[in-house]
Order: structure tokens, then C-alpha cells, then sequence
């Protein structure tokens, strides 16, 4: 697993990544801090459709055990099928919300996820790789 600490924008490290966090990024300047998840997430939507992306939503993965269903994650947004993007409003991000995007990445079968966090007064993000 292989986290990157938001320092920069992380444009150079991956296309789509980078254009993923360009959107987020725009959404933090327009709306800034001290909304629900929710309104971050619909603005989200909104930008990375502008920006040519395809969005799915609240997407939901089946958790096997043993070859049974024993639970469901529901991930935020998936971009282009390849990113799982895991928004939260909170004032600081843990290692629990490390180890959901792992979850969800296993889960998926994706390799890469977007942590972002619209709770302070500049975007917080982790890019997450299994």
C-alpha cells in the first residue's frame, strides 16, 4: 500500500488523478470549508462531469466470506471506473479513513483511491494504491 500526503496538486504523478484533484480543488476554492459531505459531493459530481469524467455514484460493492455476502461497502464516486474517491467534512483525516479506502479498494478490485477531506480551510487529500 502507498499513500501520497497532499503537499501538491499530484498532477505529475497520474492523469487522472491529477484531474480528479483539479476538480476537488476547484470545488474547495468556490465553496470552501464548514459544509455537510453531501454538498461537496454533489459539487464534486457537477465538476467532473464538466471536466469530461465519467461519474458513478454511491457505488456499492458486496463483502464475501468464505464465498458469502456478509456485508456492502458503498463508495462516494468512482471516476472512470478506475478511482474510488472517498469524500469526508471532518476536521482532520485518521488512519481509519486510510484503511476504508484500502477496504473499499479490495473490495472493488481497483488499485487507486482518492482520500479527500473539505473540512479545513484548504483541501486535504491521500492518494491510496494497493
Amino acid at each position: 500500500m502507498n499513500t501520497d500526503d497532499a503537499r501538491k496538486d499530484g498532477a505529475d504523478r497520474d492523469p487522472l488523478t491529477g484531474r480528479i484533484l483539479a476538480a476537488a480543488f476547484e470545488v474547495s476554492n468556490i465553496l470552501g470549508n464548514g459544509f455537510l459531505e453531501a454538498v461537496y459531493q454533489k459539487a464534486l459530481l457537477k465538476e467532473l462531469s464538466l471536466a469530461g469524467l465519467f461519474v458513478e455514484r454511491e457505488v456499492s460493492y458486496r463483502i464475501d466470506y468464505k464465498g458469502d455476502p456478509v456485508g456492502t461497502y458503498i463508495a462516494d464516486l468512482v471516476v472512470e471506473r478506475s478511482v474510488v474517491v472517498e469524500l469526508k467534512a471532518i476536521e482532520a483525516l485518521a488512519s481509519n479513513h486510510v484503511g476504508q479506502c484500502l477496504n473499499y479498494l479490495r473490495a472493488s478490485g481497483l488499485q487507486t483511491a482518492l482520500l479527500l477531506n473539505f473540512g479545513k480551510p484548504k483541501l486535504e487529500f491521500k492518494r491510496i494504491r494497493l
